[in-house]
């Protein structure tokens, strides 16, 4: 299992995703879920969650051509000309790698299961966020709902649906995805660091922020323990229930 979050605000994109694969007592793996394009003209960010073998062949499809057909036109992540061209790119891979396992099925016990966050900005396009099914469907991202979670979900969305707005700054966006995620990290082993993070600013085509957040990340360390502090601090203050004696 895996956790990532994806925020697309006014001011740009904010993403996290965790590492952690294959969890159990004695089998712990770490994979990168966020994949980056960043030539120039676009910056188009891809967080993966389900199926590591389904995930990965998608993201080599949409950004190496891998696995395309001779007859096929290449068309990958860096030459769509729209984020909406991108969303329908990665949905159809999703729905070509489902037609080449499918048949795999009924001889062994294989589950296919992604999940695909898609978010970014192609010059001359407006900035876009996509939260891609196992089907090949997709959602977009709107103010009135400004984020999207993949994998592990439910431990990290109460801050998430308590604070997150439209209009929320990037840093501060960027504490709340780091909430998130440590709310996760405490409540499900299945989820864990190093965690990828990155910020883009609206319509500049460039990464601001790129950063790999370890176990001894001093900032992350931080964020941590004053979200546990101030919980515990406003647990404490909660008046008394009338009804108790």
């Amino acid at each position: 299992m895996t956790y990532c979050v994806g925020l697309c605000l006014q001011d740009g994109l904010v993403l996290l995703a965790d590492t952690r694969t294959n969890a159990g007592p004695d089998n712990i793996a770490s994979f990168g879920k966020l994949s980056v394009v960043a030539p120039g003209d676009r910056v188009i960010a891809m967080m993966s969650a389900g199926n590591l073998a389904v995930t990965q062949a998608v993201t080599a499809r949409v950004i190496d051509a891998v696995g395309l057909d001779p007859n096929e036109p290449i068309n990958t992540l860096l030459t769509v000309k729209s984020m909406y061209e991108a969303a329908e790119l990665v949905g159809a891979a999703v729905k070509r790698v489902y037609q080449s396992v499918a048949p795999s099925y009924n001889m062994q016990s294989f589950m296919f299961d992604a999940s695909i966050i898609l978010a970014g900005q192609i010059e001359g396009d407006r900035m876009r966020m996509f939260h891609i099914y196992a089907a090949g469907n997709f959602i977009e991202a709107t103010p009135d709902t400004p984020f999207f979670q993949i994998g592990e979900t439910k431990y990290g969305k109460p801050i998430l649906d308590r604070v997150a707005r439209y209009d929320t700054p990037l840093d501060g966006a960027v504490k709340l995805a780091l909430i998130s995620m440590d709310s996760t990290l405490r409540s499900n082993f299945s989820v864990g660091l190093p965690a990828d993070l990155l910020v883009y600013h609206r319509d500049t085509q460039r990464i601001e922020v790129q950063h790999r957040i370890s176990e001894d990340d001093e900032y992350f360390q931080q964020v941590r323990t004053a979200w546990s502090e101030a919980l515990r601090r406003a647990y404490r203050d909660l008046p008394a229930p009338p009804w108790m004696s």
